[in-house]
């Protein structure tokens, strides 16, 4: 019986996915850029549906790591951008700095676990976890303090973060 590998690897998509809007929102939270459309329409495709498509063919890649990580952080960026966008029209009051910060460290523990299971897998990857972990950190310290240095240092750290994962995608595709 041949080898035949059915299906490709969506790894690549989830992690450009990943990797560009992380990129964009952490432009913004530097103080480089404005905070703008084309970063909530990131977030909602790239990061957002594209990630939680990769997920998705992550399941039949038997590949569990991937399919809860990307179908999670397609989640996150999606109900990130909802936090900014749904308080705008008016359909419910913005969150207290108090509550950003408790949603952030939730991530950061989710995200610490998944650097976990990351010590069996390579490098790259390791840093991209652990980059975000501390990614996460930083921006839930800048909320509960109110202090915008701890969210400008998250701004140049989250653009390593958001590079690293762009760094990974491409290797995976180049060894396709």
């Amino acid at each position: 019986m041949n080898n035949v590998k059915l299906y490709a690897n969506p790894a690549p998509l989830g992690l450009m996915g990943f990797g560009m809007t992380t990129v964009l929102l952490n432009l913004h939270n530097a103080g480089l850029v404005s905070m703008g459309s084309a970063i909530l329409a990131m977030g909602l495709v790239f990061g957002g549906l594209a990630q939680i498509f990769a997920g998705i063919l992550e399941f039949f890649n038997g590949n569990t790591f991937g399919l809860t990580a990307f179908t999670s952080y397609g989640a996150f960026w999606i109900s990130f951008v909802l936090l900014i966008v749904l308080p705008h029209f008016g359909a419910v009051s913005a969150s207290s700095p108090s509550l950003i910060g408790s949603y952030l460290v939730m991530w950061g523990i989710f995200t610490a676990v998944l650097f976990v299971a990351t010590l069996k897998a390579g490098r790259e990857l390791q840093v991209v976890f652990a980059t975000l972990v501390i990614l996460f950190l930083l921006l839930a310290a800048g909320e509960f303090t109110g202090q915008t240095i701890f969210t400008t240092i998250a701004g140049f750290e989250g653009l390593i973060c958001g590079f690293s994962a762009i760094y990974l995608a491409g290797k995976d595709l180049l060894e396709a």
